[in-house]
């Protein structure tokens, strides 16, 4: 139940009893709310270990999602995307809007970083990828163009579909579930990361950072950087691995800070250690640039070096922080919000469909 899935299940609170398509599913993993749905997966799904493997599929994405049908009846396709689920057919007269999370950044910016990574490892992997990502990216280029609206979860990722796809978007930020945190707990003595460990997200910096400054960081999130994070890391790091919600919210509410290190598209966690009351340590770019507040409810820093960050956080020491403040911010990206303001866009843009 990460960033996707968190908006996938305020969807379905807005579309009771609408069936949902997707490449794979574990419904093992899913909120009781989305499970309730009828969910069709693709012919991917019938490959023993393809929910957790699935990534390791990319060559298989376009015939997979091809093969997904949108039956008639429907008056609405509303697809939450990152990758290529945006390329499902629907019968031509169903408006087809995209909640984008972001263009994929293996087909169109981060081709180097995911080749880092486990699903690429091996020669053999590597020249797979290689080979296939004009395939893939043809595929997106067109699955975009039959997109009727874009929906962008952050300015950042608006300006990367227009120059990714051409398109223009509107911009509604995802949800955060901010009442599931208690922000009046006093903080003690670590900070925390809550991350996937992959390249892109630069955990490493972070490690190196509080490795040599010997403060106390938690990281939580597994991944394929795990081994290499554990090599680079000293003393005062701890690695929790993939942890349930109860442990999550008890560490964003005791945190001194939360540490935010890479360029994400958007990012919840942020906002998630705000509802907590708790600063954020961020690098200035990015979704960050809309959820933080520097000064306010974080430091940013500018340059996404080890020195950089570093001196954010002997920084924040003089700082002083206003849980309220953190928890107000938070309160503007609440589920409530969120669904009203994807039912104002439905409703301006389909009123023959959502008539008020």
């Amino acid at each position: 139940m990460r960033g996707g899935e968190k908006v996938l299940e305020q969807f379905s609170l807005l579309f009771p009893g609408s069936t949902i398509y997707t490449l794979v599913a574990d419904v093992s993993r899913l909120s009781a709310q989305i499970a309730a749905h009828p969910i069709r997966s693709s012919w991917l799904q019938r490959i023993p270990g393809s929910a957790r493997q699935y990534k390791k599929m990319l060559p298989l994405f376009p015939a997979a999602v091809s093969a997904l049908r949108v039956s008639e009846g429907p008056r609405l396709l509303l697809s939450s995307d990152a990758s290529v689920i945006k390329g499902i057919y629907s019968p031509p007269d169903i408006p087809h809007v995209c909640y984008c999370h972001s263009p994929p950044r293996y087909l169109w910016e981060l081709q180097g970083d995911y080749m880092k990574s486990a699903e690429t490892a091996g020669m053999i992997g590597r020249l797979a990828f290689r080979s296939v990502i004009p395939y893939v990216r043809r595929f997106d280029q067109r699955a975009a163009g039959r997109v009727t609206e874009f929906i962008a979860n952050s300015a950042f990722v608006q300006e990367r579909i227009k120059r990714c796809y051409q398109r223009d978007s509107v911009v509604i930020h995802p949800p955060v579930d901010i009442e599931s945190f208690d922000w009046q707990r006093d903080p003690e003595d670590f900070y925390l990361i809550v991350s996937q460990l992959v390249p892109y997200k630069r955990i490493d910096l972070a490690v190196e950072a509080f490795t040599r400054m010997g403060r106390r960081l938690v990281v939580i999130g597994e991944g394929p950087e795990l081994d290499n994070l554990r090599k680079i890391a000293g003393p005062s790091v701890r690695f929790l691995g993939s942890q349930p919600f109860s442990v999550l919210k008890e560490h964003y509410e005791r945190c001194r800070a939360f540490v935010f290190p890479g360029i994400e598209d958007f990012g919840i966690t942020p906002l998630e250690a705000q509802a907590a009351g708790k600063p954020v340590i961020a690098l200035g770019k990015g979704g960050a640039l809309e959820t933080v507040i520097d000064g306010s409810t974080g430091l940013f820093f500018p340059d996404q070096t080890v020195d950089s960050l570093c001196e954010a956080v002997l920084r924040s020491d003089g700082t002083s922080f206003d849980p309220r403040v953190m928890r107000a911010q938070a309160e503007r990206f609440s589920p409530t919000a969120f669904r009203q303001k994807i039912s104002d866009f439905l409703a301006a843009k389909f009123p023959d469909i959502f008539r008020a």
